[in-house]
């Protein structure tokens, strides 16, 4: 009786560790099943929350559309203004300078030839008076010589004079001094092709002298330093308004025409700086997607009217520390207009050639 009692408590004991080992394997596939399977990104979605659009976009997700943020700053911003700004051709500068040049040498010789004239018209004259040692004849021929020189020597003076005139009716004083000069750092720079003369025309109605310093878009989008040089004799016959001539730091293309960017009156403010990368344009307007928590992005309007086509700065409608989508909000945007509802996805893949 006992050999059959052990028996049975022995089987007992093999059986209730047989259902042990075999629950572990169940737990322990299960578990590892949850291990190895990946973990996949829930998919975008756009809700409505207090009346603005929200798109939810999970962490996961975030990175994956490597979908980058940055946060806003205070900063001081100086305000500008703009104007029309114009290349000018300077080949008519340079041919006036030589026209001017050979001018100047002519009445220079020419000037020198009446005063050898009129020295011996006062030598001939000395001896007629000195007891008729050269004849009236002589005296004459001496006489009308001076003469004609002096004319000569007069015209090619008023011909000087005009070139110089033209020279400066056209390009200015401060130009028409530098071509006139033996030696002129601007004029060098001008001809050698590493500087231009741009004509900025301010808005009509504005008094006073245009500033000294300004700047202007260049042809690769680059703002350009530019230095005022006189008032602008010749206007722009398609603006309207004051005109100032001004040299760039570098050579332009002649008769481009692009924006002149001058200090505003009014005093540097603080204001919030948007990163130009952060905008996008929908609708004629520009936006740019505010990260409102770990997965929310909301689009907001930003005026881009106190821009300059670059950065944005804002006085309102930001804050100090707000999280600005700077890559990937076209992703966000598409999806924001995404239908909603509708599947995108092909569950049967022969069907989806029909």
């Amino acid at each position: 009786m006992k050999r059959h009692l052990h028996f049975f408590l022995a089987l007992a004991v093999a059986l209730m560790i047989g259902a042990g080992v075999s629950a572990y394997r169940v737990l322990d596939a299960s578990s590892s099943a949850r291990t190895v399977a990946p973990a996949t990104a829930a998919p975008p979605s756009v809700q409505t929350v207090n009346g603005e659009t929200v798109v939810v976009v999970s962490p996961d997700a975030q990175r994956a559309s490597r979908i980058e943020v940055s946060p806003l700053a205070v900063s001081t911003v100086e305000h500008t203004r703009a104007a029309y700004a114009t290349v000018v051709d300077l080949q008519p500068l340079f041919d006036l300078r030589n026209r001017l040049a050979s001018a100047r040498a002519d009445a220079e010789s020419l000037a020198t030839q009446a005063g050898n004239a009129r020295a011996q018209y006062a030598r001939s004259q000395t001896l007629f008076d000195d007891d008729r040692n050269i004849s009236r004849k002589s005296l004459q021929d001496a006489q009308a010589a001076m003469q004609g020189d002096d004319a000569r020597a007069r015209s090619a003076h008023a011909i000087q004079e005009g070139l110089d005139a033209m020279l400066r009716q056209q390009f200015g004083d401060a130009l028409a001094n530098a071509a006139t000069a033996s030696t002129s750092a601007l004029f060098e720079r001008l001809l050698t092709g590493r500087a231009a003369v741009v004509r900025i025309t301010l808005p009509t109605g504005e008094a006073g002298e245009a500033p000294q310093g300004a700047a202007i878009d260049g042809p690769d989008g680059q703002r350009i330093a530019v230095q005022r040089l006189s008032v602008s004799p010749s206007a722009d016959p398609a603006v309207q308004g004051s005109a100032w001539l001004y040299v760039s730091a570098r050579a332009l293309p002649v008769g481009m025409r692009t924006t002149a960017h001058l200090p505003a009156a009014q005093t540097p403010a603080a204001s919030i700086v948007i990163p130009a990368r952060a905008v996008l344009w929908y609708g004629g307007q520009t936006w740019v997607y505010v990260k409102t928590a770990g997965d929310r992005f909301t689009r907001r309007f930003v005026s881009a009217s106190n821009g300059d086509g670059q950065d944005l700065a804002v006085t309102e409608g930001f804050h100090a520390g707000d999280e600005v989508v700077t890559q990937g909000a076209q992703l966000l945007l598409s999806e924001e207009l995404k239908p909603q509802g509708i599947a995108t996805v092909c569950k049967d893949p022969p069907e989806c050639d029909d």
